[in-house]
């Protein structure tokens, strides 16, 4: 990454942890998110019954959080959205354990699909807007935001890959909740730069 894109207002040690918060802060929905159509057809449903769902009020959820999220980045500041986006789709996953102890019930999944794209679609839009804000010098922009997008990628991809050895290991229920807790590590980054004075330093490069 170009050395101008966090010389302005980080000093190296708080650059090197905004990277890993960017590398971690989806890391919660991509954990979860690799197991979740294993798990759908192991509890008794089929990849239809969830295909249906996703296609039909889970885009619905999906746009609607968009605009959510969308409001919420207007409406608040930077570092409330996030911890906003963070929880949501962290304790999101919790709704995945629910329906792995009531079992295979169609407005059980309906429910847990909807909640799960609604809160998701939140933390994205957040999520980029962090990124556009970390992007400021104008002539680097695309480069800047193209590598960025490239290192949260390692957490969706790469990290989460060891899911299913974890899902084994625990089963359902419990996999859920630790995928809960691996949000943990962001959001341990997200107060130490919030303390650092990161998010107000983001706000003035922004005027």
């Amino acid at each position: 990454m170009h050395a101008g894109a966090f010389t302005e207002f980080l000093t190296r040690r708080d650059a090197i942890a905004v990277l890993i918060f960017v590398m971690l802060f989806k890391f919660t929905d991509a954990f979860s998110g690799a197991m979740t159509v294993p798990f759908i057809i192991d509890i008794g449903f089929t990849r239809n019954d969830y295909a249906i769902i996703v296609k039909g009020v889970g885009l619905a959820a999906t746009l609607v959080g968009g605009f959510a999220g969308g409001f919420l980045a207007r409406a608040c500041p930077l570092v409330a959205c996030l911890w906003i986006g963070g929880l949501l789709q962290a304790i999101s996953n919790l709704t995945f354990t629910w329906l792995a102890l009531i079992g295979p019930q169609q407005w059980a999944l309906t429910a847990a699909v909807t909640i799960e794209q609604f809160t998701g679609a939140i933390g994205t839009v957040i999520f980029v807007a962090y990124l556009s804000a970390l992007c400021n010098n104008p002539l680097h922009t695309a480069t800047q935001y193209a590598l960025l997008t490239a290192l949260a990628s390692v957490g969706r991809i790469y990290l989460s890959s060891g899911a299913g050895y974890v899902a084994e290991a625990t089963g359902w229920p419990l996999f859920f909740i630790v995928s809960v807790a691996v949000a943990a590590p962001s959001l341990v980054l997200l107060v130490w730069l919030q303390q650092r004075g990161h998010f107000a330093a983001l706000s003035k490069v922004a005027r």
